[in-house]
């Protein structure tokens, strides 16, 4: 359960992904301030390359003043009528563009401008949300579930949150890809007057659900992880060989 709990940690507040920090508006007379532009535009998922860009803070080639190491920008330029979508950002580094084409920014009438040059940086999600790589990290024990000498009354069925007990003649069933939806809230086995339904889980086995927020598939997110667990466990057995 630790090491679960400590990739769901790492997904949302270890690994770093890049994120739009400061915005230069040379042009904006849209109905939004330049406060409101500056913040939807850093919440905007940008597609991450670790391999390639590292933490400014970090960064051993600018000494965390900003260089091609460390960030890339986006400019942007429209004009109304028409609406202002992610799509429009033009990013220096071909591999870095928007997570989702479409999301929208900002809608222009006819006249209205908006001119801009964004530059994203990589940062952790314990820092700032804008830079937070997993959403809907979650885990749960894998479920298991008996039932014996069932009378088919239906009364677990009827219960069930999740739907997933079926009742037939011979009794009643869950089938074996409906098992993972239990949520082990024990509401079937709490209303069976014999006792002939069970729930239980597998101590060590877990079903972990994640999502990512665009910035990394999730296989990448679920490796980046991994190796981040990987890397403070070095860093504590170096600390403890100096001791």
């Amino acid at each position: 359960m630790a090491f679960a709990n400590g990739v769901r940690r790492a997904m949302i507040a270890d690994v770093p992904t890049l994120a739009i920090e400061y915005v230069n508006l040379y042009d904006n007379t849209s109905v939004l301030y330049d406060e409101q532009l500056a913040l939807r535009l850093s919440l905007i998922p940008l597609v991450t390359d670790i391999e390639t860009y590292m933490p400014q803070a970090e960064c051993e080639v600018c000494g965390g003043e900003g260089c091609p190491a460390c960030e890339v920008s986006l400019t942007l330029s429209a004009e109304g009528p028409g609406t202002v979508y992610s799509r429009d950002l033009i990013s220096s580094d071909p591999k870095i563009q928007p997570a989702d084409p479409n999301i929208p920014i900002v809608e222009l009438k006819k006249g209205q401008k908006l001119v801009l040059e964004a530059i994203a940086h990589m940062g952790y999600g314990r820092d700032s949300v804008k830079w937070q790589a997993g959403v809907a990290c979650g885990y749960k024990n894998v479920p298991v579930i008996t039932i014996e000498n069932c009378d088919a009354c239906g009364h677990c069925a009827a219960e069930c949150p999740k739907g997933i007990i079926r009742v037939e003649e011979a009794g009643a069933r869950i089938a074996e890809d409906d098992l993972i939806k239990c949520s082990l809230c024990r509401l079937c086995e709490q209303v069976c007057d014999i006792n002939a339904i069970k729930v239980d889980f597998y101590e060590n086995a877990f079903v972990f659900t994640m999502e990512s927020d665009g910035s990394y598939t999730a296989k990448d997110l679920t490796i980046n992880a991994a190796n981040v667990i990987k890397g403070k466990a070095e860093e504590l057995l170096a600390i403890l060989d100096q001791l």
